[in-house]
């Protein structure tokens, strides 16, 4: 059962922005396989920047 619910941990222990949406996706999809890895993806992908002055794009 712990197994199950990884990405929505990972998610969270991450605080990614939306750690909700895996824990909806996990909670109601991960018993599929792809539904799982979804939500994998969702918690592991690199979190958003917040573009700093010098990052900022011009126009």
């Amino acid at each position: 059962m712990i197994i199950y619910f990884i990405p929505a941990v990972i998610a969270f222990a991450r605080s990614v922005r939306n750690a909700g949406s895996v824990l909806v996706i996990n909670l109601f999809l991960g018993w599929t396989l792809v539904g799982w890895i979804v939500a994998l993806a969702m918690a592991v992908r690199t979190k958003d920047r917040d573009p700093g002055p010098d990052n900022r794009r011009a126009g």
